[in-house]
């Protein structure tokens, strides 16, 4: 996942809203949004070719979200899946702040990622470029590519864009979010981080939604959790054909 906005305890009558959208090679196989256990507990998409998942939520309010840090010069071809990390805390029983200290210990073998865990009680930001969990505040919360909230255009934008319908509001309406997810404004040269990977995709990287030819946001995602516990979780999956047409794929799941 590349992109993610969460309100964590400030928008009426939920105790989180997350909207997202998850950027990806378009050949790289993955399972569109389900039920990933027999007791229809844990929701998540899956990335086919590594295991994991990019972004899942269960039934007792465990939550698991992560984005790359974007650093190629730093990548290693061999380093284990980042997306395992979210499954295994998704599918155990560990606490989030112990299982936080398990993920401290070997985030060294990692490519560079941006991780949030939470549970019923607690909401966790960690990344491995910094030095310890950050225990998260109720908030209005942008991440990318860089550390949490780091005002990349696309992050602000997109902050602007979601705010009035992720805190200012009493209604979450899902399909209006997933919508504000398909903005592809493009910000102007200059306003571009340098992260290693050159103008041209530094540019096709800016918007909140990317449609290059090889690379592009594969789905987007809303997730509700009321403060009686409801979850709801609607994910957009789109499908590129051979003439360049985008279809979507819509699933929305609930665990109440």
């Amino acid at each position: 996942m590349c992109l993610l906005f969460f309100s964590y305890r400030t928008t009426p009558g939920h105790r989180l809203v997350v909207a997202a959208n998850r950027d990806e090679f378009l050949a790289r196989p993955t399972a569109r949004l389900d039920f990933l256990d027999r007791e229809k507990t844990l929701l998540a998409g899956r990335d086919l070719q590594g295991g994991g998942t990019w972004l899942g939520i269960t039934a007792g309010l465990r939550f698991a979200a992560i984005t790359n840090y974007r650093e190629p010069a730093a990548n290693r071809s061999n380093a284990p899946s980042r997306g395992a990390i979210l499954m295994n805390y998704l599918a155990g029983e560990m606490d989030v702040g112990e299982y936080l200290q398990n993920v401290v210990a070997k985030a060294s073998i990692y490519n560079g990622f941006n991780l949030i865990l939470g549970d019923s009680r607690e909401l966790y930001y960690f990344s491995n470029k910094i030095s310890a969990p950050r225990l998260l505040s109720p908030g209005y919360y942008g991440l990318s590519n860089h550390l949490l909230d780091t005002p990349w255009p696309k992050v602000v934008r997109g902050k602007e864009l979601l705010r009035p319908h992720m805190v200012e509001t009493d209604h979450v309406d899902s399909p209006l979010l997933l919508d504000l997810l398909a903005d592809q404004h493009h910000p102007a040269d200059y306003q571009l981080p340098e992260t290693g990977v050159g103008l041209a995709w530094e540019q096709l990287l800016s918007t909140i939604f990317i449609d290059g030819a090889n690379y592009g946001t594969r789905s987007s995602a809303v997730i509700t959790v009321t403060d009686a516990g409801a979850i709801e979780f609607t994910e957009k999956t789109l499908h590129r054909t051979a003439d360049k047409e985008i279809r979507s794929e819509l699933v929305r799941l609930a665990v109440n």
